[in-house]
C-alpha cells in the first residue's frame, strides 16, 4: 500500500519561475490527476504554472502565498482541503543567500532562517493537521548540499536548511507511524533552471552537458517517494548528476 491517489489535491509551497523545480513538481503532480495548489510570493509567476498545467489537461490553483506569515500557509492549506482531500504537500521554499558572517546583520540571518527554516515548520504542521485524520498523505521537503555541510558564505542557509532537515526527521519519527510519509530530497548541485542559468551562467556552462539536475528527473524522484509502499519508505535521499564529486 502507498500513498498514491488521484482524487484529491496537492499543495507545492516555494514556486518561482516557470523553468524552475516548483513548477516542474506541480506539473507532475498535474499530470498524475491531482488538483495542484501552486504557492509562491509572486502572482504572475504562479498564473503561468496554473496555465501550462491546464494547457496539458490537468488542474491547477495559484495562491499567493508568503511562508513565513502563518496565517497565509494556514489559509493556503484551508483553500485546498476544501477542495479534496490533501495528498501530497511539497515545501519547495529556499533563499539561499550569500554573505560573510562578521559583517552579517541580525535580520539578513532571521529572514534566512523564516522562509528555509520558519516556512517549513509552518507548511509540516498544516499538512499533517489535514492528513492524520485520514492516516495517509506525503509531506515532502527540498533539501540541500547545506542541509548537512555548512560552509561559508553561506553560513546563515545552511543553519536553515539544518534546521529544517531536523524538523523533517523529528516529523518522519512523530507521523511515519500514524500513516504520514514525512521525506527530505538533498539536492547536491546545480539544478537546471531559469535562475541558476541566469543568475551564475558562467558556471551552468562550465558544468557541461549533464553537469546539472534535471528538473523533471528531480520531479520523478519526488513522485517516486510519493508512491513507495509504506513497508519500504525513504525518509532521505540525496540527488546529484553523475560527474558531481562528493
Amino acid at each position: 500500500m502507498s500513498n498514491s491517489s488521484t482524487a484529491g489535491t496537492a499543495v507545492v509551497v516555494g514556486v518561482g519561475a516557470e523553468v524552475g523545480l516548483g513548477a516542474a513538481l506541480c506539473k507532475r503532480l498535474g499530470r498524475e490527476g491531482l488538483h495542484v495548489f501552486v504557492a509562491g510570493r509572486t502572482p504572475e509567476r504562479l498564473t503561468k504554472v496554473v496555465a501550462a498545467i491546464e494547457a496539458a489537461g490537468g488542474r491547477a490553483t495559484a495562491v499567493p502565498t508568503d511562508t513565513t506569515k502563518e496565517g497565509d500557509v494556514v489559509g493556503l492549506f484551508e483553500r485546498a482541503e476544501a477542495a479534496g482531500p490533501i495528498e501530497v504537500a511539497v515545501c519547495n521554499a529556499g533563499n539561499n543567500q550569500i554573505g560573510n558572517f562578521v559583517e552579517m546583520e541580525a535580520a539578513f540571518f532571521e529572514q534566512v532562517w523564516r522562509v528555509a527554516c520558519f516556512g517549513g515548520f509552518l507548511v509540516g504542521r498544516e499538512a499533517a493537521r489535514r492528513m492524520l485524520p485520514r492516516g495517509r498523505g506525503s509531506i515532502l521537503f527540498t533539501g540541500a548540499t547545506a542541509s548537512i555541510r555548512s560552509r561559508p558564505p553561506f553560513i546563515a542557509f545552511a543553519s536553515a536548511k539544518a534546521g529544517l532537515r531536523a524538523i523533517a526527521q523529528g516529523m518522519a519519527r512523530e507521523l511515519g507511524p500514524q500513516g504520514l510519509h514525512v521525506a527530505h530530497v538533498v539536492i547536491d548541485g546545480g539544478i537546471d533552471g531559469e535562475r541558476l542559468r541566469s543568475a551564475v551562467p558562467a558556471y551552468a556552462e562550465a558544468k557541461g552537458a549533464e553537469g546539472l539536475l534535471d528538473i523533471d528527473a528531480i520531479a520523478d524522484t519526488f513522485w517516486y517517494l510519493h508512491t513507495q509502499h509504506r513497508t519500504a519508505w525513504t525518509f532521505e535521499l540525496d540527488l546529484r548528476p553523475f560527474k558531481e564529486s562528493f
